[in-house]
């Protein structure tokens, strides 16, 4: 079926300013939790500013997402995404298939780059280190790439787990009740790029869909484009947030939480005649951490919905099924 976005920003889109928190005024973590609650429950997406990510890390960023995406089709493909889920994908060459609102059946039109972790973090033993660490691929024509890109993931990975107590808070946990589930986190980084081009009846800069992991902290450049289906139907166009992130809870965050905090469909389409680019971070638990429903998410009346599963489980479902085409490999895509 067709998708149409009401082209209007939602009045009510949280924005939730987290300089009181980041600078740890008394009351400030508890004021932030309670709007990361009601957005959670009400949304699923909001905005943050005053996180303390340097607006120089990502105007530095975005211009190496430039300079990579303005290279020739050629040089990029000698980066072209790999098993390990690390790499190039060119536009037009995928779709994300497990959707639950839209049937995709035309590709997405959008080239995007990914970055995995790089190196394990300090005192992870090594001998695991396998099963987390990827193989990059980095350009070797473009100096300072892979180092302005690896502060960008360094930052927004700090970021992310200055937010992980908020979160826990919002769901009547003890502040550090997330720790040992992102002591190695799986964390990728995605530098999109959607071109202005033409796009047929149900196609999409990238196609309506959930996330796979716990949250993801988005920033763009260039253009609007991101489209969130409110919980009555209807598709909103997100604002723009100058200097802030867009934050969405993933299917992770819904298992856990016993389906209380919303996994929100969402979409992009770039009808602005420019070019509009995207760096996502996505964050998820360690790789084989259980993820079972919380203990204030159950009670009486309320059971566990889904069985408990690692995330190394769920990832390599959503993966495979929505870009495994890419190493023509035939994949299960039934969900767990």
């Amino acid at each position: 079926m067709a998708m149409r976005a009401e082209r209007q920003a939602q009045p009510e889109f949280p924005i939730i300013d987290l300089g009181p928190y980041m600078a740890g005024r008394a009351g400030a973590a508890e004021k932030a939790a309670s709007q990361f609650r009601a957005a959670l429950e009400g949304l699923g997406f909001f905005a943050v500013v005053n996180h303390g990510v340097p607006a120089a890390q990502l105007d530095a960023v975005f211009a190496e997402a430039e300079r990579l995406h303005a290279q020739p089709l050629e040089a990029k493909l000698r980066l072209r995404f790999a098993e390990r889920y690390a790499g190039y994908l060119p536009s037009a060459a995928y779709a994300i298939r497990t959707s639950t609102v839209n049937v995709n059946d035309k590709p997405d039109l959008n080239e995007a780059y990914f970055v995995e972790r790089e190196a394990p973090p300090a005192g992870a033993d090594r001998e695991a280190a396998a099963a987390y660490v990827s193989p990059n691929k980095w350009p070797d024509n473009l100096p300072g790439f892979r180092e302005a890109v690896l502060d960008y993931y360094a930052a927004a990975e700090g970021l992310a787990h200055r937010l992980l107590p908020l979160y826990a808070r919002a769901l009547e946990l003890a502040p550090d009740f997330f720790a040992p589930a992102f002591r190695w986190p799986q964390a990728a980084l995605r530098l999109s790029h959607y071109p202005p081009v033409a796009r047929e009846a149900n196609q999409f800069g990238i196609s309506p869909h959930t996330d796979s992991n716990l949250f993801t902290i988005l920033a763009t450049r260039g253009a609007p484009g991101l489209h969130i289906q409110a919980p009555d139907g209807v598709w909103l166009e997100a604002p723009e947030v100058p200097g802030g992130f867009i934050v969405n809870s993933g299917d992770m965050m819904r298992r856990w939480s016993n389906d209380r905090f919303l996994s929100t469909k969402h979409m992009a389409v770039n009808d602005s005649g420019r070019h509009r680019y995207a760096a996502v971070f996505f964050i998820a638990p360690n790789l084989d951490y259980e993820i079972a429903c919380l203990p204030s998410c159950t009670g009486p009346g309320n059971p566990p919905r889904y069985p408990p599963i690692t995330y190394r489980q769920y990832r390599r479902w959503f993966m495979d099924s929505n870009y495994r085409t890419e190493l023509d490999t035939p994949v299960e895509t039934t969900a767990p």
